[in-house]
């Protein structure tokens, strides 16, 4: 017998074998168990989630010959030919390669004739939104009134591009992504039943590859096994997917803290003599970034990973809340300029090297004992006559720094001349009001520094900012 890939050798028979979809899930089973059943139903998620796997276990329920169940018996002769793929009550149409109007009156020309052997007839077409418009014109007096023994079961990748009038006459279920968790763990049961040797870690690179999809993952998990010579180890994988090892991420990232060029770009060099998928790389900082940012944050929610976890807090009681979200925004804007990059490797060094050059400068930051976290203060502004050359002139020429000096009262100049200035109110510091101005005088007196620590010039890490899109000044409290 020839081999069967994974995908198809453990595709779920029935309702409690589906992983994930429990919304969709329930919806069916009560409809089925109460015999409240429309005649069209639209499947809608992106690819692997189980879309047409659900619609077969659906179709079989209808057409089992205990009755229609939501757990049907999958030993009769209805329930096995629909395995098989031999129902000749399920006519299953792949709409990308029928798309013309012609297929679809052919396919609807038998819509009159009742079912040969089951219950119903059941007509799937996958991939329905790549069926043109006049198909789907043809489609829509049989899909709103059709006879009481056909059902209409649709699957789409791409909901946005079915006409609302199909839209209408469906029953629509939006399948879910399915969370690493989920896919890890189907993993592990599947290698326990298939007895083959499997590390935890392993499976957790093949679920965060898969990206959301239980198809992809057991793809994935097929070449694993082929490439690792029947057994799924964590190396094998990494070399598999192109990605490395996080020793390797969290090293760069403890050279980073440390402010040590040397040793991030020595580490940044065994990175790429692996010659692994840089986006994927990247894309594996961000995470660890993501992970210690929510570690800083105030609801101090703990790293899920129990095995990364000591390190991703270590990491984190040495960075700043700020540190981490412009590492973060470096980070994402970097992994998108990979793919403009001439050579990813020399751009992989760059986005390494701009981590180094945006970094706050240890002397810049005043350091909260109760926190631990770095509050800048604003350095109070200083003038001069040699900053604002016409200044001096200005009297003279009607500089137009004068030109919107308010008119004063010469009684209120002499007393204003004994009185403290005045203060303009939300301005940082005070400003004369009423007096000779500070320009003409070409004196300002310096402002007192703030009560609350050492001035701080953060117009470096305003800069960094503005070069990533966000050109504004950060005060914190």
């Amino acid at each position: 017998m020839s081999y069967q890939v994974l995908a198809r050798k453990w595709r779920p028979g029935n309702f409690n074998e589906v992983v994930g979809q429990e919304h969709v899930l329930q919806a069916l089973v009560n409809a089925l168990d109460s015999n409240r059943l429309h005649h069209a139903y639209l499947f809608s998620g992106t690819r692997g989630v189980g879309k047409t796997t659900i619609a077969r276990i659906f179709a079989k329920s209808l057409n089992c010959d205990t009755g229609i169940s939501s757990r049907p018996c999958g030993t009769c002769g209805s329930c096995l030919e629909v395995d098989a793929g031999r129902s000749i009550d399920l006519i299953e149409i792949d709409a990308a390669s029928r798309t013309g109007v012609d297929d679809m009156r052919e396919l609807l020309d038998n819509v009159q004739y009742a079912p040969t052997r089951g219950r119903f007839k059941i007509y799937l077409i996958d991939e329905v939104h790549m069926l043109s418009r006049h198909s789907f014109n043809a489609l829509l007096k049989s899909l709103e009134e059709p006879p009481v023994y056909i059902k209409f079961l649709l699957a789409t990748t791409d909901p946005q591009k079915l006409p609302v009038t199909v839209l209408s006459r469906c029953l629509q279920f939006n399948l879910k992504r399915m969370s690493k968790q989920q896919i890890q763990s189907q993993l592990q049961y599947l290698l326990g039943e298939e007895k083959i040797e499997s590390e935890s870690n392993a499976l957790g690179l093949l679920a965060s590859a898969a990206d959301g999809s239980m198809r992809d993952a057991l793809s994935l998990l097929d070449q694993a096994i082929a490439y690792g010579a029947g057994s799924v180890k964590q190396q094998t994988v990494e070399t598999m997917l192109g990605t490395i090892s996080r020793d390797y991420l969290f090293k760069l990232l403890d050279a980073l803290v440390r402010q040590d060029a040397a040793e991030m770009m020595r580490e940044s060099r065994n990175i790429i003599a692996h010659n692994p998928d840089y986006a994927r790389v990247c894309a594996e900082m961000i995470s660890l970034l993501q992970a210690m940012a929510f570690y800083k944050s105030d609801a101090n929610i703990e790293p899920a990973d129990d095995m990364l976890g000591e390190q991703i807090i270590s990491l984190s009681e040495r960075l700043s809340v700020e540190e981490i979200q412009l590492y973060y925004q470096i980070m994402l804007r970097g992994r998108h300029d990979l793919n403009i990059s001439p050579d990813e490797a020399a751009g992989f060094e760059m986005l390494m090297l701009r981590l180094l050059a945006f970094s706050p400068d240890p002397g810049q930051a005043v350091e909260q004992p109760a926190t631990g976290k770095k509050k800048p203060v604003v350095q109070p502004l200083t003038t001069s006559k040699a900053e604002f050359p016409g200044a001096a002139n200005s009297e003279d020429e009607g500089h137009p720094l004068d030109m919107d000096e308010p008119t004063r009262d010469p009684s209120a100049s002499a007393a204003s001349a004994d009185s403290p200035p005045a203060t303009r109110p939300g301005s940082n510091g005070a400003q004369r009001v009423g007096a000779q101005s500070d320009l003409e005088s070409g004196h300002v007196e310096p402002e007192p520094e703030p009560e609350t620590g050492e001035a701080i010039h953060w117009s470096s890490f305003a800069y960094e900012l503005g070069l990533l899109g966000q050109a504004q000044m950060i005060f914190l409290n």
